[in-house]
């Protein structure tokens, strides 16, 4: 009786789920809010799994990748790092600009976030990250640890370029079967969403607990659709010549959408991988573009960092936002540079929050406020930035490489 129910729920399609799911979990939470163990374990399940799986994944498709990747296809991966910096400052500048425009102060009270690891400087990021690149291999694995696994991946990878043929072989088969396994996760979606928006909702006292904080998540959400309908299709055509559009709306809509629900770009790097191959995009870039843009390319998170800051400097001074225009530029590079390191996962940017406050003699009681502020709106925040992240992955990837295919075969691709 189970393989008739089953066939009948593969065919609804998994976005239709997923919003089934997010409706089903906001009745229940106005609804029945005394279910909180039973019904946020759904959501806690799904981002266990998601947590647990994702690490591997980066680790084997990466290494496969660069096993099999051949020499002359490495400019265009420098090429794609420099889109991705470029793409995260231009995301950074705007936002800065759009929080001198309407700058929007919170209401900070108390203390927030105790025990929390907090950067105190600029110098103390680059330390940490060397010091995290090389970790032991499985430590970095239980921790997701990207920035190492993605050193381990490369220098396996590497060294697996003078394997036999038949060492590779398994390498490739390796990363299919991780990635069926986090296709068989993604399945698991609504239920996840389900979960989450329901814990979301009932943590806050209701939908209207999240309505306090209406202006600075206007200003977030707008930022980053400025940054994935304006910034992000001026670079593709800048790259392609060619009218960007039609690749920008099939990229959100293909990659965007499973992101804003898993809120994890290294849990969707499935997602883009198959976009990527339906583009016909070289598997040899592809596998290790996206997971290299899962961990890199953090234009939301640039976004997050600078406008909480921001927001953390008018909240202290009456609404004011009184920098030097040369001090916001530093934290436009900063919040660029630290968004790199933010990593693949739900809320990465928060923790990096402190760090960019410093800048601006904000004490850690309250940098460690705007965190929780951060955590509070993270359904929309954390959301809409992994969707602009995750999307920009995929984008950039298929433009660089409709940029060397023939006319006729880039038209194909764009159809």
């Amino acid at each position: 009786m189970m393989t008739p129910l089953y066939a009948a729920y593969k065919k609804v399609p998994l976005v239709l789920q997923i919003v089934i799911g997010l409706v089903i979990g906001t009745l229940l939470a106005l609804f029945c809010p005394e279910q909180t163990s039973f019904i946020k374990g759904f959501g806690d399940l799904f981002v266990k799994a998601l947590k647990s799986v994702a690490p591997l994944l980066v680790l084997v498709l990466v290494t496969s990748a660069i096993a099999a990747h051949q020499k002359e296809g490495s400019s265009q991966l420098w090429k794609l790092m420099i889109i991705y910096f470029v793409s995260t400052f231009l995301a950074a500048v705007t936002a800065v600009g759009a929080s001198f425009l309407f700058p929007v102060s919170v209401t900070l009270t108390g203390t927030a976030g105790e025990g929390a690891a907090v950067a105190g400087s600029i110098s103390a990021v680059l330390y940490n990250i060397v010091i995290n690149a090389v970790d032991n291999p499985v430590n970095a694995l239980i921790n997701a640890n990207y920035i190492s696994i993605l050193v381990w991946a490369a220098a396996l990878g590497y060294m697996f370029r003078n394997a036999k043929e038949s060492t590779k072989a398994v390498l490739e088969d390796l990363a299919s079967v991780v990635t069926a396994i986090v296709r068989i996760v993604i399945r698991l979606a609504p239920l996840g969403v389900m979960g989450l928006v329901y814990n979301s909702i009932v943590s806050q006292g209701g939908i209207d607990g999240l309505l306090g904080y209406a202006s600075l998540i206007y200003v977030l959400v707008a930022v980053m659709a400025i940054s994935a309908l304006v910034i992000n299709p001026a670079i593709v055509f800048i790259i392609t010549r060619k009218n960007p559009f039609p690749l920008v709306f099939k990229c959100l809509a293909e990659s965007a959408y499973y992101a804003f629900f898993t809120r994890s770009s290294a849990a969707n790097i499935p997602v883009n991988m198959a976009l990527c191959d339906r583009m016909k995009v070289p598997r040899s870039m592809s596998s290790i573009s996206i997971p290299l843009g899962a961990t890199v390319n953090m234009a939301g998170a640039a976004i997050t960092i600078s406008v909480l800051t921001l927001s953390a400097v008018a909240s202290l001074n009456g609404g004011v936002l009184n920098i030097d225009i040369w001090t916001a530029i530093l934290l436009c590079f900063m919040a660029s540079l630290c968004a790199c390191g933010a990593g693949g996962i739900a809320g990465g940017s928060l923790m990096l929050i402190p760090l960019a406050c410093s800048l601006f003699w904000i004490g850690n009681d309250v940098a460690m406020q705007m965190v929780a502020v951060g955590m509070i709106i993270g359904v929309i925040q954390d959301s809409c930035e992994t969707a602009l992240n995750s999307s920009s992955d995929a984008l950039f990837t298929i433009a660089l490489s409709q940029k060397n295919l023939p006319p006729e075969g880039a038209g194909n691709a764009a159809s």
